[in-house]
């Protein structure tokens, strides 16, 4: 069975890496044979991404196109170890799901302590549903306390398909997967799977993503790309 879902994409509006539209990439996620399908643009803080009105008119948009149900989110910026976000929290609440990442334009690498409460204090937000590509190299974190807070703040981990290519710009990421990918099986901790496609080309590829997860033997009853009712425990109120 294939993953069914999709949630970790972007369109012509995140402002780089792609030229493709909503319906464009709903077009693509139906001919793959996704149900669903998810658009979280980046937010303000990356130069040329999508301002707050932008977020707060989408619920306006039609949810479903090309026969694939729609959820709209964010992929969120955390600003500082203090787990600062860039959309202001009315704006967090109106969105489906919200995903938190660092990215270098937002926040500069630092300690393993404070990369780590990053992530912890964006977690405790009650609308940071995700944590985005948590393998990036340049953000060194400690593991298992990272998982184990996802557990106690009920987030989900993402396994990024585009930081395990071989042309994904976060250095060597399949080894921080790993670690986090046995840290999860350990303590029975479920984790989603993200294509960060930027535009339709990409859209529900999971090729490295899977590829390690057979590696690992990863329980799939884990893997919430199987299940929707999974995922809306995790995202919805």
């Amino acid at each position: 069975m294939d993953m069914i879902l999709d949630i970790h994409t972007h369109t012509i509006a995140s402002g780089h890496g792609s030229m493709d539209t909503i319906n464009q990439l709903a077009q693509a996620a139906s001919k793959k044979g996704l149900s669903l399908l998810g658009i979280s643009e980046h937010t303000p803080a990356i130069p040329g991404a999508c301002t707050v009105s932008y977020f707060n008119s989408l619920i306006l948009a039609n949810r479903k196109r090309f026969h694939i149900d729609l959820l709209f989110g964010a992929e969120v910026n955390i600003l500082d170890c203090n787990g600062l976000l860039d959309l202001p929290d009315k704006t967090l609440k109106s969105l489906d799901y919200n995903i938190a990442s660092l990215h270098p334009q937002c926040i500069a690498p630092s300690t393993i302590k404070n990369n780590t409460n990053a992530y912890i204090n964006a977690m405790k937000h009650p609308n940071i549903h995700i944590i985005g590509h948590p393998d990036d190299e340049k953000y060194p974190i400690e593991c298992e306390t990272f998982v184990l807070a996802s557990k106690k703040y009920h987030t989900l981990i993402e396994l990024n398909n585009s930081s395990l290519s071989p042309n994904g710009y976060r250095g060597n990421a399949i080894e921080r997967d790993r670690i986090i990918l046995s840290l999860c099986k350990e303590h029975h901790v479920p984790i989603i799977a993200g294509s960060d496609s930027h535009g339709c080309k990409n859209v529900g590829n999971f090729t490295y993503a899977n590829a390690l997860l057979e590696e690992m033997n990863f329980p799939k009853e884990l893997i919430v790309n199987y299940n929707k009712k999974m995922l809306m425990d995790y995202i919805s109120p």
